[in-house]
């Protein structure tokens, strides 16, 4: 009777948590089908580099504003309607890009796409953090980054095979112009698949049962937690969650500002933005240029970032079955280290112009799979862990802000940096903007492997008591 009550939790918890994941699927499909389309879209509405940045661009523009909201959003209406509105959002974004008539109406369908994804890069992992137990909390919450990336990796796929078809003859003329002439728009199009099964899935899955604790609908939550976890975990759960809560009845983001909380502050700022100023964005969202830059032809280019996507997705493998066995500080001490030394490389072989053969390709791929199984999903796990439970939802849009700002900067500024600087330089500055977060590793973050969020919060407490 006891195994098959806990099979049943294992297999509810694991479907729940792939359904919410895909909201990671739809910010790496969105992320990455770009690159694809970028040197076409520059063609068909001949874009100078700040155009064609701000078409690379804007959709993150969209995030940031989607992020700024979704904080205060989720706590008031709670998590699982604002997934669902950020899938209307994508669906419609996709399908808006693919019927676009100008080129300002395709940055208004990629900037509705962009409040979308930015909404779902927040709350997806917020809703994994809470719903997850203590002990699987890590590998549940890296599946949001598997999904990311299996987003990536099948954007590059579609993208390479809708490019050569490109010359097929339709026998509708608007099939023509989507399928072949400009086929930018299928491209940007297929995204209504993935968002359209995101938002069928998520009228299946109930809600965040911590944000229904905060609501005071216990009985709601227990009956979640106990499906989840069992009776026992359920009702642990329930008396820290009160204790905590007990101490902590300011649900204003300024107290994430007081000096019990400055680390998680500082943590949560710093983390994510570093994760991206790395660079791994220009590489997907560049990459074709990029290679081409290192001598691949523009086939052989789009095959090479199939490679990179595929990488991506094996690698973020490691995090998920390691994350909760080794701990969050020794994957990120482990691939930032290996993220630094691979930029720092590349920018070495572009500078003395050792760009044919392989050793490009290879040392990218190397930054993908440090990056693959530590910053990428190690990331998302920590910042979904290390906030009090009363304004998670406020803090978490806060650090997933900061992520987006510096994928912003990283969008728009890649193209000029890789045209002014060249490829070396590009490469060096990323590797610099990278090695902080080693430091931030050592110093800041706490191992919270097999922490319940609740133990997590008393040590913020503890911690600064003890330091005073």
């Amino acid at each position: 009777m006891t195994t098959e009550t806990t099979k049943q939790s294992g297999t509810y918890l694991y479907l729940v948590c792939l359904v919410a994941a895909l909201g990671g699927f739809l910010f790496g499909f969105d992320t990455a089908v770009i690159s694809g389309t970028v040197s076409l879209v520059k063609k068909d509405f001949n874009l100078d580099v700040l155009h064609e940045g701000w078409f690379v661009s804007c959709a993150l523009l969209g995030c940031i504003i989607g992020v700024s909201i979704s904080g205060k959003l989720s706590d008031k209406y709670g998590r699982k309607i604002i997934l669902i509105l950020s899938a209307v959002l994508f669906f419609a974004s996709a399908l808006g890009c693919m019927l676009s008539g100008s080129f300002t109406q395709l940055i208004t369908f990629r900037l509705i796409g962009g409040l979308g994804i930015g909404v779902a890069s927040m709350v997806s992992p917020l809703y994994i953090s809470e719903f997850s137990p203590s002990r699987y909390r890590g590998m549940m919450v890296s599946l949001y980054q598997l999904a990311l990336t299996i987003g990536i990796v099948l954007s590059y796929f579609s993208n390479a095979y809708l490019a050569n078809h490109v010359g097929d003859t339709f026998s509708s003329d608007a099939l023509h112009k989507i399928f072949s002439a400009e086929v930018w728009r299928a491209m940007l199009g297929l995204g209504t698949i993935p968002a359209g099964i995101f938002l069928l899935s998520l009228f299946l899955v109930p809600e965040s049962p911590r944000w229904l604790l905060l609501q005071g609908q216990e009985i709601k939550a227990t009956n979640i937690l106990v499906k989840i976890d069992g009776c026992d975990a359920a009702t642990n759960e329930i008396k820290a969650f009160k204790e905590t809560q007990s101490a902590e009845q300011d649900t204003d983001l300024k107290e994430l500002f007081k000096p019990v909380y400055r680390k998680a502050l500082w943590i949560g700022l710093l983390l994510p933005f570093l994760s991206q100023v790395c660079g791994i964005n220009a590489v997907i969202y560049y990459g074709p240029r990029i290679l081409e830059q290192a001598g691949f032809t523009l086939n052989s280019a789009l095959g090479g970032q199939v490679t990179i996507g595929l990488v991506n997705v094996v690698f973020t493998f490691v995090a998920i079955f390691t994350v909760d066995k080794w701990g969050r500080r020794p994957l990120l001490f482990v691939g930032i280290g290996g993220a630094v030394l691979a930029l720092l490389i590349i920018g070495v072989l572009f500078a003395l112009g050792i760009t044919s053969g392989p050793w490009i390709l290879i040392f990218i791929l190397l930054f993908i799979a440090c990056f693959a199984f530590s910053f990428g999903p190690v990331c998302w796990v920590v910042i979904g862990e290390i906030f009090p439970n009363a304004i998670r939802g406020k803090a978490m849009a806060l650090a997933t802000l900061s992520l987006w700002i510096a994928n912003f900067l990283v969008g728009q500024l890649t193209p000029l940096m890789l045209e002014d600087l060249g490829s070396s330089f590009t490469f060096w500055i990323f590797a610099i903007c990278c090695s902080p977060a080693l430091w931030i590793t050592w110093k800041l973050i706490p191992e919270t492997k097999g922490r319940s969020l609740e133990n997590i919060d008393n040590y913020w407490k503890e911690n600064y008591k003890g330091a005073h």
